[in-house]
């Protein structure tokens, strides 16, 4: 652990100059870059000012030039691995439930135990939130986006909301004035402090400050073709942020492990910032990943079609995996489940919506090193180290490593993983593309929003006229609920559904 500790960021935050290193120290750290071949980061360390001398000094001392030479070449030189000639079934039923076929005594039973889980303080949200807006016309930080809807919430907001939400109900039950799930924001070096930002100059969207804590995840450097590490300017390395699966280290590190232990918490949600229908500590979700005691649970959503560009949650080879669409061919991606053809047999759609264990969590020192690195080929600006010249390149000129959330699946025993199937209508509408685009955009997430409170309120006995869809505040409704007041009413499409309207 002591290795992914090295080459974790810390807080870049802080504006203060680091101390000078003593000449021992300066050449300590170039025999150590030396020895790894990694000697070229030096080049112009001599011709930097103190200052400069000082900061690069402290970047460099956060990695082991070893180790990054190490996971790069694991991840260029990957063990084959034939997925043609792997053994592909779906994860067996024990291991499985679907909301859509589940009997509604089930599912309000796991609603109920998933409440109570919350409402004894058991529960906590992570969010990975590290994306900023690049493709939707934004350089703020992905949550902050407004996709349009009649009240402008951000994706924060809306998220903030439904955890508000969850409290309140969870309360309620317990008979309690309060209850806490406290929510843990991971971002990447260049959202951190607009997020910081953000939640502050909106009062963290109504939620006690002391109950989020915004964290940074990890980044590794960038190399070259030729396996060097990439200099982005004289005194600073080209890196990038660690991938998703960054996660793991970066609880660690963080501290917000150790602050889950302090609070008691024994299940934690964690999920994407992009989706604007996701469930937050979703008690149905929490109550039955709980019942089966497992270690991991994730939310899929049913494959639209053989052809659809998704990763797929199954077993291979006798573990739980993900394995991407890219990868599985086309007679296995049109099979059929042989106890209903009408679905295909490998459906299970992988939307990045995870339960854990605290437990296992807690388990992440003995086991992390284990998870591989991956590559990502990569246009990236680097000084030419003749010259000194930043160079932008016009092909890929190198690798970015990263890790996946779901790296670790393959690591548990089936008993100890399972699989849930949700509506994609109720819960899964990424924000990934530009307005415009049609698929995966500001306006589809507006829609789905809108077109499930129109579902809502005509449940609840609303007459709707005219049209367009209904936004209904989380504040309101965490998922339908607490409607009734609506009944033998006519709302005018569209609208929104403000606390204050209640």
């Amino acid at each position: 652990m002591d290795a992914l500790k090295n080459v974790l960021s810390k807080a870049t935050n802080d504006t203060a100059t680091p101390p000078q290193p003593s000449p021992e120290a300066v050449s300590q750290l170039k025999e150590k870059y030396a020895s790894a071949g990694q000697e070229h980061v030096f080049t112009f360390f001599d011709s930097l000012s103190a200052a400069e001398q000082a900061v690069f000094f402290e970047q460099l001392s956060r990695f082991d030039p070893v180790y990054i030479n190490d996971i790069a070449d694991k991840a260029l030189h990957p063990p084959e691995d034939d997925d043609t000639a792997a053994d592909l079934e779906p994860l067996p039923e024990s291991a499985r439930a679907s909301i859509l076929d589940s009997s509604p005594t089930d599912i309000n039973k796991w609603y109920e135990s998933g409440l109570d889980l919350i409402g004894s303080n058991q529960v906590a949200v992570v969010l990975m939130a590290g994306g900023q807006g690049t493709r939707l016309g934004s350089s703020a930080p992905k949550g902050c986006f407004d996709i349009g809807l009649p009240s402008h919430k951000s994706l924060f907001q809306i998220q903030a909301e439904r955890i508000r939400k969850v409290e309140q109900l969870a309360a309620k039950k317990a008979g309690k004035d309060k209850v806490v799930v406290p929510w843990y924001v991971m971002t990447s070096g260049p959202t951190r402090k607009p997020t910081e930002d953000f939640f502050a100059s909106n009062n963290y969207f109504g939620l006690d400050k002391d109950n989020v804590q915004i964290f940074e995840q990890g980044v590794l450097p960038c190399i070259s073709n030729e396996g060097k590490i990439i200099l982005e300017a004289k005194g600073k390395l080209a890196v990038a942020p660690d991938g998703n699966g960054g996660i793991y280290q970066a609880l660690i590190v963080s501290g917000v492990l150790d602050d889950m232990r302090k609070r008691g918490i024994q299940h934690i949600h964690a999920y994407c910032v992009d989706n604007c229908l996701v469930k937050v500590a979703d008690p149905v979700f929490i109550g039955f990943s709980a019942s089966l005691n497992v270690d991991i649970a994730t939310k899929v959503v049913r494959k639209r079609d053989a052809t659809e560009s998704v990763g797929l949650i199954l077993c291979k080879n006798g573990k739980p995996d993900v394995v991407e669409y890219s990868e599985i061919d086309k007679a296995t991606a049109e099979a059929r489940d042989p106890s209903n053809p009408d679905l295909l047999k490998f459906r299970s759609a992988n939307i990045v919506n995870h339960y854990y264990s605290f437990s296992f969590l807690e388990s992440i020192p003995t086991w992390a090193h284990k998870l591989p690195h991956h590559v990502a080929r990569k246009k990236i600006p680097a000084l030419d180290l003749e010259s000194g010249e930043l160079i932008k390149p016009a092909k890929p000129n190198g690798i970015k490593l990263e890790q996946f959330v779901f790296d670790c699946f393959p690591l548990l025993p089936l008993d100890k993983f399972a699989c849930m199937e949700v509506n994609r209508a109720d819960e899964f509408s990424p924000l990934k593309n530009a307005k415009g685009t049609g698929q995966d955009d500001p306006d589809t997430s507006k829609a789905d929003i809108m077109n499930q409170g129109l579902r809502w309120v005509k449940a609840a006995g609303a007459t709707v006229v005219s049209e367009g869809g209904i936004e209904v505040s989380p504040l309101i409704s965490y998922g339908g609920e607490g409607l009734e007041y609506l009944k033998g009413k006519t709302i005018t499409a569209p609208a929104v559904l403000e606390l204050e309207k209640a």
